[in-house]
């Protein structure tokens, strides 16, 4: 078996590294869950 053909089996199908993209979306739908968590944690009074 050649190194290309060990390469190519080795991969196991899971999920590849996230792109730029995929990063950034994923920081500012963080964010945004963070602040409108503490604007109803402020509009409940529980601070």
């Amino acid at each position: 078996m050649s190194d290309t053909t060990a390469a190519v089996r080795a991969r196991t199908g899971g999920p590849s590294d996230p792109s730029e993209k995929d990063r950034l979306v994923e920081q500012v739908a963080g964010w945004t869950l963070v602040v409108v968590i503490a604007m109803l944690i402020t509009q409940l009074g529980l601070i």
